[in-house]
């Protein structure tokens, strides 16, 4: 899609009532305003997507294996008594991969420590508050599809690859962008 380069975003970090508690995450990031001003972001919650209720019970990604692992089939995701919500995490992925795909996305910005969103850490699959190095399903899809994923916490860090992808936009467009030695 032609225009604006648009931003997957965890809808709980832009004020949406989605959490498994029902509260939000909302972020105060100057960069994430302003971004929301441009008309850039695209806000998703996965899990609502596939069919969690909010709010719902916790769950976690048996042994704090990762999202690639839940893709594969080789972990599951289960609530503290031990309900096996994988088939409404994977739901919700591919569906933030279609979205995703349908705006052009290739960033994201989704929510750290979530099984669906985590970008760089989990929750190790115990229930007792314990975060493991490990991405989450939702995370794990995007970056196998070539979107690149960031934690709210690495916002600076997104800026930098959103300034990337401008730049190379800009170079394929053939807008003589490029040195004419003069």
């Amino acid at each position: 899609m032609g225009g604006v380069e648009r931003i997957l975003v965890s809808a709980c970090l832009l004020g949406s009532r989605v959490r498994y508690d029902g509260g939000a995450k909302t972020s105060d990031d100057e960069l994430l305003a302003a971004w929301r001003a441009e008309g850039r972001l695209v806000p998703f919650c996965p899990e609502v997507e596939g069919g969690l209720p909010v709010p719902r019970p916790p769950a976690e990604i048996e042994g704090g294996v990762g999202g690639a692992a839940v893709l594969t089939g080789a972990a599951r995701i289960l609530t503290p008594d031990g309900e096996d919500v994988t088939n409404a995490f994977l739901s919700g992925a591919q569906r933030a991969l279609a979205v995703a795909q349908s705006f052009g996305v290739r960033l994201a910005i989704l929510k750290e420590g979530s099984p669906s969103c985590g970008s760089l850490r989990i929750y190790d699959g115990t229930f007792r508050g314990r975060l493991t190095p490990g991405r989450g399903v939702t995370a794990a899809l995007l970056e196998l599809n070539g979107i690149r994923v960031f934690g709210e916490d690495r916002i600076p860090d997104a800026a930098d690859h959103l300034a990337g992808l401008l730049s190379s936009r800009q170079g394929d467009s053939g807008s003589g962008t490029a040195s004419s030695g003069s």
